[in-house]
């Protein structure tokens, strides 16, 4: 059976806000990501629907906090807390926040086209 690893999969976004390790696995993607400094990404989420995360996310906090934002309330989540944010949301994340998530690759890669094109496009590192 697949699996992954922090410690064992590649850093493939190593950038002063985070750290991104990324694996597939069958059709879904899990991220060990670390976040090194307060990060409202929501800005490069321009250009999709309503300018939110179009994925699908399952997850644990493993350290820290992370916020999910729709249009009518907010979902704060801290270490140990499983949660799940289904499209529509702006993630918002605490300094010192490490998380482990899945999401639905055909999904991610497409939402991340967009936030790519944005970085691209900006004077700030993701």
């Amino acid at each position: 059976m697949p699996s992954a690893n922090r410690m064992t999969t590649a850093v493939a976004l190593d950038a002063p806000q985070i750290e991104g390790r990324y694996a597939t696995l069958g059709d879904y993607t899990v991220s060990f990501e670390t976040f090194r400094q307060d990060a409202d990404p929501a800005p490069y989420f321009a250009g999709l629907p309503d300018d939110r995360c179009q994925c699908a996310h399952w997850g644990v906090v493993t350290a820290g906090q992370l916020t999910f934002r729709w249009p009518d309330h907010d979902e704060t989540y801290v270490a140990g807390d499983a949660y799940y944010a289904p499209p529509g949301h702006l993630p918002l994340v605490a300094a010192g926040t490490t998380i482990v998530e899945f999401s639905p690759t055909a999904d991610l890669e497409a939402t991340m086209a967009v936030v790519e094109r944005n970085l691209a496009g900006s004077s700030v590192s993701p």
